[in-house]
């Protein structure tokens, strides 16, 4: 028994002071909750999709967030990050600032303008025919023609 103990406690300590280590990796997760974050954590480094609702089993925030991980690949490509907020009650900040009523996807440039706001789900096809018609996205695209 002590064994096993012992065997638990050394896979546990190296987790949990990886957990506690700031310089550890961000979280790389496609889908997030909103949580303790702010639109300007993902300034120049991604292009934030809100998806807010009241409550997780609104169907169309279920709908969006599953057109979304059908086209993840996509949409990293385009440096996406989506974030889901359904609970208005906690009041986040950056539902705060972007004030959604009830169902609502936003997208939010690089830049940290909001470029879209939609009262019902979209396709990742329609999500990126805007992204890429966004001058930051316009530029990427050249520079990555001009590079490669």
């Amino acid at each position: 028994m002590t064994r096993t103990l012992a065997f638990v406690f050394s896979a546990l300590f190296p987790l949990a002071a990886l957990a506690a280590d700031a310089t550890a990796p961000a979280d790389d997760s496609f889908v997030r909750p909103v949580a303790d974050s702010d639109l300007s954590d993902f300034l120049w480094t991604h292009r934030p999709i809100v998806v807010f609702a009241d409550t997780p089993a609104d169907p169309r925030f279920q709908q969006q967030i599953d057109m979304l991980l059908e086209g993840e690949d996509a949409m990293r490509d385009r440096d996406v990050i989506v974030l889901t907020d359904t609970d208005p009650a906690a009041r986040s900040s950056i539902r705060s600032k972007l004030r959604p009523r009830g169902f609502q996807m936003v997208f939010v440039d690089k830049d940290g303008v909001v470029k879209l706001r939609k009262p019902s789900p979209w396709s990742v096809r329609e999500i990126g025919r805007s992204i890429d018609k966004t001058p930051l996205r316009e530029r990427e695209i050249r520079e990555r023609r001009e590079g490669g």
